[in-house]
């Protein structure tokens, strides 16, 4: 899924507005703002149901982009803007979870139901993909947690992480491969995952 931006904000002159935020331009994070907020924000609403929470995470994700422009190697910016704005959201749903464990429950009226893709990610983050992802070499998980978890193309993910789109697509199928290992080794089943080929 490509994210989706407003017409005109191609993207061309982001590296440059990047290297003056990185130099204290207040105004150039305005306009990189004004150019990516939108569809960021349409993006992590697919995947958050509480706008409190995307709101969040939208204004960590462009204070961690005023904090670390220097550190911007080159991928597309908007690949590298996605990739902080998913981090910021994993990272503010595991605080979450964290709160909820240690507050008193609340008799629940089904009202703020987390949706499917919710659950799904929750899954991924919590569950055994999420140990059989801890088991994957940093490069594999990096690759897997791009493409699958973040949701960018291979083309984006290749940006964001400064390789190859070719290595993505190798790194990829590799991961998939040891993670369905790594998988039965955790949660044995009498048939194979993903069924008969």
């Amino acid at each position: 899924m490509r994210p989706i931006r407003p017409a005109g904000a191609g993207g061309g002159d982001d590296a440059a507005l990047l290297r003056s935020v990185a130099r204290g331009d207040t105004d150039a994070l305005s306009v990189l703002y004004d150019r990516h907020a939108g569809w960021l924000h349409t993006r992590l609403s697919r995947r958050c149901a509480d706008p409190e929470t995307v709101r969040e995470v939208l204004q960590d994700t462009f204070v961690t982009v005023w904090r670390s422009a220097r550190a911007h190697r080159g991928s597309e910016v908007g690949g590298w803007l996605w990739v902080i704005a998913a981090r910021r959201l994993v990272d503010t749903r595991r605080a979450q979870e964290r709160h909820e464990r240690t507050a008193v429950p609340e008799p629940w009226d089904g009202a703020g139901a987390p949706s499917a893709e919710e659950r799904v990610l929750a899954g991924l983050e919590y569950g055994d993909v999420g140990a059989a992802l801890e088991g994957l070499s940093p490069e594999l998980r990096d690759v897997l947690r791009a493409t699958v978890i973040d949701g960018l193309t291979t083309r984006e993910a290749a940006h964001a992480l400064g390789i190859p789109e070719g290595t993505v697509k190798t790194r990829a199928a590799r991961a998939r491969r040891e993670l369905r290992v790594a998988l039965e080794r955790l949660a044995p089943r009498t048939r194979p995952l993903g069924g008969t080929a």
